[in-house]
């Protein structure tokens, strides 16, 4: 009787055991999902390249080798809102994700936002660009890493404005994004002694710009600025080109364009643009170093663009703060371990995160190339000016966000 005792005894400790170990192995998985435009205008954006950046930064972790398994899922919101939420709301419900990076969609990422909020996980925006998700969005959920429009209306906006661009039209993207880009620019122009003279909607995913183009043409504007990005700037940068747009002595702004974009274009339509950036491949040997890593998986042995370095940047900050605590379950405790760690990596260098969610670094305005300048594939551009990290954005002292102490 006994012996029988002690045999389930033992049975018992070793079934409790095996709970324990499985319940400690279950802590130990962190889930990464990747939400943005797989099919759309921002495809070659973020898309598949977001995805093999977020698993670059996995592979570089470390964490397999510490007893963590890390999981990456992916998935298209086709640019449009309820598909976004949706997508959000089951990858929680259904605990395939802890953190959801990327968007690539303002509209989108503010759904996002109060989704991650209400279900308390992590929301790490490389896409999305209105500054609202640090000012009156922001949550103790998120960070916006890569760039926002305050950034690109203070690089590209006032760069022009001073250089005697002091009347501006605008053809927006109809949506969040381009609503808050044409909102920031507008600020900085009027604040350089510019003035903005109209404006003129144009739909998502747009394929002819004509009629845009032609009443920023009458509008007699100095600057035409494109509040678009993506496939959209593509198309409007092309088809300013084809109506001789600049021949008049009007200058094109792309307030927001990528290095896909100007591969897209090319460099003998795109010479003389000039943008705003955070993260350029050619920059520094940080950048081209994260730039091989990428290109060497990457279709067609493309660079990535800024928005793909953003992801690869904050996943691999993000695992190191799940890393430091232990644990992903409790989001706004990963996103505070995030602030309180410096940020280090090939990509954007040694950085912080200020207590409003907006990642600082550097941003840099460049000038596209000439064919002649380019010496060697995807060198497409060159730095006009550096703008220093403390400047690149909406300063804390300006912020609308509950969480900036006053």
């Amino acid at each position: 009787m006994k012996q029988a005792i002690s045999l389930g005894v033992a049975l018992t400790c070793l079934a409790s055991a095996a709970f324990a170990g499985a319940a400690f192995a279950a802590d130990k998985v962190v889930k990464v999902g990747v939400l943005t435009d797989g099919s759309g205008p921002y495809a070659d954006v973020g898309g598949v390249g977001s995805q093999l950046a977020a698993q670059l930064a996995i592979d570089e972790s470390g964490l397999a080798a510490k007893g963590w398994k890390v999981e990456l899922i992916y998935a298209d919101h086709l640019n449009k809102v309820d598909v976004g939420a949706s997508l959000a709301r089951e990858w929680f419900d259904q605990g395939k994700a802890d953190v959801i990076v990327d968007t690539l969609n303002s509209g989108v990422a503010l759904a996002v936002s109060q989704i991650v909020k209400d279900k308390n996980k992590v929301f790490l925006n490389s896409g999305a660009a209105t500054s609202d998700l640090t000012g009156k969005a922001c949550t103790p959920n998120q960070i916006h890493w890569t760039y926002d429009t305050y950034a690109l209306a203070n690089g590209t906006g006032k760069a022009l404005t001073k250089a005697g661009g002091d009347s501006w039209y605008f053809i927006t993207a109809d949506y969040a994004f381009g609503k808050a880009l044409e909102r920031d620019t507008s600020a900085v122009v009027k604040a350089n002694g510019g003035q903005v003279l109209g404006d003129v909607m144009a739909p998502l995913n747009n394929a002819d710009f004509s009629s845009q183009l032609l009443q920023a043409q009458s509008s007699k504007a100095k600057v035409i600025g494109l509040a678009n990005a993506g496939a959209d700037s593509a198309n409007a940068i092309k088809q300013a080109a084809e109506f001789g747009v600049t021949h008049s002595g009007q200058k094109l702004a792309a307030l927001l364009i990528f290095l896909s974009d100007i591969h897209s274009i090319g460099l003998t339509v795109a010479q003389g643009l000039e943008f705003t950036a955070t993260y350029y491949w050619d920059l520094n040997d940080g950048a081209r170093a994260f730039a091989e890593k990428f290109s060497k998986k990457s279709r067609n042995a493309a660079k990535p663009t800024m928005v793909q370095a953003g992801v690869y940047s904050a996943t691999l900050h993000y695992l190191k703060a799940v890393d430091a605590l232990g644990s992903p379950a409790d989001g706004a405790a990963v996103v505070a371990k995030m602030k309180a760690l410096p940020t280090d990596d090939d990509a954007f260098g040694k950085g912080s995160i200020r207590e409003d969610g907006r990642k600082i670094h550097p941003a840099y305005l460049l000038q596209v190339k000439t064919p002649a300048e380019s010496k060697y594939p995807w060198d497409y551009a060159k730095v006009v000016a550096t703008i220093p990290a403390e400047e690149a954005f909406r300063p804390l002292s300006q912020s609308e966000c509950p969480l900036v102490k006053k």
